[in-house]
């Protein structure tokens, strides 16, 4: 069984969110989609909000969504280093419409490199609102 799977570990700044053999795993890397089966070639990849696929015997088994961060593969390892994640199923839109909301109104009250950095802020959550829609449509 061990050359028919990978081990896929998927780590969040707080903990170890899932550690499981897999069949194959699809990533969303900042270059776009790739999947990792055994034996995969070594490769280090930033990786861009979206959702990562977990496979067991040909069939989708987990949806998590991403908000970014690393992966590292290895002949028998993926490993995805996680800003945050969240199940598909379990992603609160509601609560990033709320806090790009909140981020526009501090941004009322600022200036110069402050206001920058704000509205940075503000877009950087509205591209994870928006990878969010996608990965709930």
């Amino acid at each position: 069984m061990a050359d028919e799977t990978t081990l896929f570990e998927l780590v969040s700044p707080e903990r170890l969110l899932l550690s499981r053999q897999v069949g194959m795993v699809v990533v969303p890397g900042s270059e776009g989609l790739f999947g990792v089966l055994p034996r995969h070639a070594p490769l280090i990849s930033t990786l861009v909000p979206g959702v990562i696929d977990v496979y067991e015997e040909g069939a989708v088994i987990d949806r998590i969504f991403i908000a970014g961060g690393f992966a590292e593969v290895t002949e028998d390892r993926c490993t995805v280093l996680a800003e945050a994640a969240v199940p598909v199923d379990e992603i609160d839109l509601a609560a990033t419409e709320r806090r790009i909301v909140d981020l526009g109104e501090e941004l009322k009250n600022l200036s110069g490199a402050e206001a920058e950095q704000m509205t940075a802020r503000i877009e950087e959550q509205e591209r994870l609102l928006e990878a969010m829609r996608v990965a709930t449509a």
